[in-house]
């Protein structure tokens, strides 16, 4: 299958919903105009970033009238992932995308990995997802993460197992740090690096969707990304500056590269769960949980070690 994507890479307003819808919309009239089915927005494209105390006025029920509503009914036949924050039912707050198709919301990923270390502080606002699940769309399976996501290789292998033909990543990521002489910036060589791996070892597409523009003297640097299954980029946004990047994806090349190196037929899930639930054992059980027969072996041969002692103290004269 061959369809064209666009990777909207904006810069939202931060709290202005109102702003960043109409940002929406232009960039879906413009990927229409131009044959896109797919349209992919950042992380947090509805609200933009650092919230922070703005998270609860800026949360969507995905199941009623919203601003997501609103951008689903002007997608035309295109479908969208759209970054917004998610209030649950009872009132938790999630970083999250909606997967837009048929003008309606089919698919929600709450983000699972929630940095707070450095510049980045999620957890104080946001609970965190527990699941990673393809959505069966008109393009076949796809699976959604949130920057921070993808850099947990799990997830990834998690999506690739279920089928994905491609993984969508929305991001808000930051500029930071210069390398090489061509003065590239850090993050964005990182970046680079880590979808092209992602995106050889699990034979999958990936996008990456950067954001840009500042908020609260962070600058996000764009540089948005389509790599192929063979670790390949395709396409690449601009550094810095909004863009509409559009290219074609085509899914026989994910076949091919599936019959060339079958790395998913031949992986060995079950032994990798094995060794999951070993390792979990091992890293979480807690000296009060030991097995009872274990602890009293233990117990009487400390006694029996002791008594040889006192006897031999007793037999040599000594206290």
């Amino acid at each position: 299958m061959k369809f064209k994507i666009a990777l909207a890479q904006i810069a939202p307003q931060l709290g202005d919903q109102k702003a960043n819808i109409q940002k929406h919309v232009q960039a879906l009239e413009r990927a229409a105009a131009a044959g896109v089915q797919l349209i992919v927005f950042p992380e947090l494209s509805l609200t933009g970033y650092t919230l922070k105390d703005l998270t609860p006025d800026m949360a969507l029920d995905p199941d009623v009238a919203s601003p997501l509503q609103q951008i689903a009914a002007h997608s035309g036949g295109l479908s969208a992932v759209v970054g917004f924050v998610e209030q649950a039912k009872d009132f938790k707050f999630y970083n999250s995308v909606a997967f837009l198709e048929d003008k309606a919301v089919r698919h929600v990923h709450r983000k699972v990995y929630l940095p707070t270390y450095g510049m980045f502080d999620e957890k104080r606002f946001f609970a965190a997802g527990d699941l990673v699940r393809v959505a069966d769309t008109h393009f076949g399976k796809l699976g959604f993460l949130i920057c921070e996501d993808i850099w947990h290789f799990s997830t990834a292998y998690l999506l690739a197992h279920q089928g994905a033909l491609m993984i969508v990543a929305s991001m808000a990521g930051p500029g930071r740090g210069v390398r090489g002489m061509d003065s590239a910036l850090g993050s964005a060589v990182s970046w680079e690096v880590l979808t092209r791996t992602v995106a050889q070892f699990n034979t999958v597409y990936v996008v990456a969707v950067n954001r840009v523009g500042f908020e609260d003297g962070v600058n996000f640097f764009g540089g948005s990304l389509l790599v192929d299954p063979y670790g390949n980029v395709v396409a690449r946004g601009k550094t810095l500056d909004e863009d509409l990047v559009i290219a074609e994806v085509d899914f026989d090349l994910v076949r091919r590269a599936r019959a060339q190196v079958p790395l998913l037929r031949d992986e060995n899930i079950e032994l990798t769960m094995r060794e999951l639930e070993r390792i979990s054992r091992d890293r979480f059980e807690l000296p009060f949980l030991e097995d009872p027969k274990k602890k009293s072996r233990a117990s009487k041969t400390k006694v029996q070690i002791n008594s040889r002692r006192q006897k031999s103290k007793r037999k040599t004269g000594k206290r």
